[in-house]
């Protein structure tokens, strides 16, 4: 059997040195215990397995999952009786999750289903074709059955979706001492909770009371006489992104549920909030890059391609668009040679400064720090800003350039100024466009009910690049020629 991992303190009487140390410390996955488990899965040893992997966090199992070949995660579920565990199961990435589950038997993802919270349950199944789901879930019991087709019955990356539907709740004339008793009686509360949710007789939540503040009152106290007002009731509807802005602006743990009718349903805690934080920022970091959010490193090659051909299609084109701007001063061009050398320096520093404006106006947009109320003071600020830059840098590249063709002797001293004075006032104008198209490319689309993380790049480079060769070209056949 191969050697477990080891750690600078003892771990069940192994001493720990070398490069597994650090991994215990952080839980960083070395190379060297990757391949011991590599080693396992290939000799068909599950207790190998259990052995090395017994101190690891089931979210550490699921990083590790995510590291070995198709093959050895196909070889890891045979061994594993055809199934994992359900807490691992709920730690894997979605683009993983899928592929994991389809390899599973479905007996076995059924009893994960059961062992979960109705939300990560949901997480399980949701990206599974219905047939696939069906065979899964008619190895659920009915209870939990429903629980989960009710939860997979709303909208993807909506409350409903990713709420759960175990939660402690009672009415306002319950005593400290009867919800402690009913609290060591029943075996159905949640695995994880914060609040008593205080509702009325039409089961609408009407307070709440934090456990640290109930266990600190008699038994006597009726909680609706120490309940505090509900910060936020989230609708089943709202998006996950406002729901992460809710929790974040109002420093919740924990938020009630609640349908069309105000009735509770379920409950959001803090720990759903730093998912969705995660997935919102994870699908705007890849579609600012123009890549399909479910793209991941599991993907096969075709998979990959696929996801990111369509947007690199609409690069190609808006490149040529630029490019007939190019060749509308070919005659230009062809007398000036330089104009070639520097036309991509104006365009590329647009398209940086474009760049910078649009990642701050989308983070912005999503964290509601960038509204109509203000939008027209934050598109004035980053107007001066792109001037003051481009003045900056006209007189840095001016200089450069003028300098750089006289020395080169392609033209005499007044050429040479001329050359430096085009390139200045081309900066400063596609720097200034570019400020004004970083952020009013994602504004408009917002506007007009898109995400302005999808394709506001892609515009704004489109305009950067047209504005820098016209303005650059169209100033150097005014003026030079």
């Amino acid at each position: 059997m191969s050697e477990a991992p080891h750690t600078d303190e003892p771990v069940d009487g192994v001493d720990a040195t070398g490069e597994d140390a650090q991994f215990a410390e952080d839980r960083t996955l070395s190379t060297d215990f990757v391949n011991s488990i590599v080693v396992a899965i290939e000799k068909g040893d599950p207790l190998e397995f259990e052995y090395l992997t017994r101190d690891l966090h089931p979210a550490d199992i699921a990083d590790l999952i995510g590291l070995l070949s198709e093959d050895d995660r196909t070889r890891l579920i045979d061994i594993k009786g055809g199934g994992l565990a359900a807490d691992v199961l709920a730690e894997l990435d979605d683009d993983l999750r899928e592929d994991i589950v389809e390899a599973m038997d479905p007996a076995k993802v059924a009893e994960a289903v059961v062992e979960l919270d109705t939300d990560d349950a949901a997480f399980v199944l949701e990206d599974l074709d219905e047939e696939k789901r069906a065979e899964i879930l008619a190895e659920v019991p009915l209870e939990e059955r429903l629980a989960v087709r009710a939860a997979l019955d709303h909208e993807e990356e909506s409350a409903g979706r990713v709420m759960q539907r175990e939660f402690f709740a009672a009415p306002g004339y319950w005593t400290v001492g009867q919800i402690i008793d009913m609290m060591r009686s029943t075996e159905d509360l949640p695995d994880r909770f914060y609040e008593v949710f205080v509702v009325d007789p039409a089961f609408k939540p009407i307070g709440e009371v934090p456990l640290s503040l109930l266990l600190k009152q008699p038994r006597d106290t009726r909680i609706e006489d120490i309940m505090l007002k509900t910060a936020r009731k989230i609708p089943v509807t709202m998006d996950q992104e406002e729901v992460a802005y809710i929790f974040e602006q109002y420093n919740l743990i924990s938020s009630p549920v609640v349908d069309a009718s105000d009735r509770l349903v379920g409950m959001i805690t803090v720990d759903d909030v730093v998912e969705m934080i995660r997935e919102e920022t994870h699908e705007d970091m890849l579609a600012l890059g123009g890549v399909e959010a479910d793209t991941g490193l599991s993907d096969s090659v075709f998979e990959t391609v696929r996801s990111r051909f369509s947007w690199l299609a609409v690069n190609l084109a808006t490149a040529i668009l630029a490019s007939l701007v190019i060749a509308f001063f070919d005659a230009a061009i062809g007398q000036i040679v330089a104009l070639a050398i520097l036309m991509p320096i104006v365009a590329s520093m647009g398209g940086n400064a474009g760049t910078q404006t649009l990642t701050v106006a989308v983070r912005s947009i999503a964290t509601k720090d960038l509204t109509p109320s203000n939008a027209a003071r934050i598109i004035w600020r980053e107007a001066l800003v792109g001037l003051a830059n481009g003045g900056l840098f006209a007189v840095i590249m001016g200089a450069l350039a003028g300098l750089w063709y006289f020395l080169s002797g392609w033209g005499d001293q007044s050429d040479s100024i001329g050359l430096g004075v085009v390139v200045g006032i081309a900066m400063i104008v596609n720097l200034l466009c570019a400020g004004l198209a970083g952020i009013l490319v994602p504004l408009g689309l917002q506007r007009a009910g898109q995400d302005p993380a999808v394709s506001s790049a892609v515009f704004v480079t489109t305009v950067t690049d047209i504005v820098g060769f016209f303005v650059f070209l169209g100033l150097a056949a005014a003026v030079l020629l």
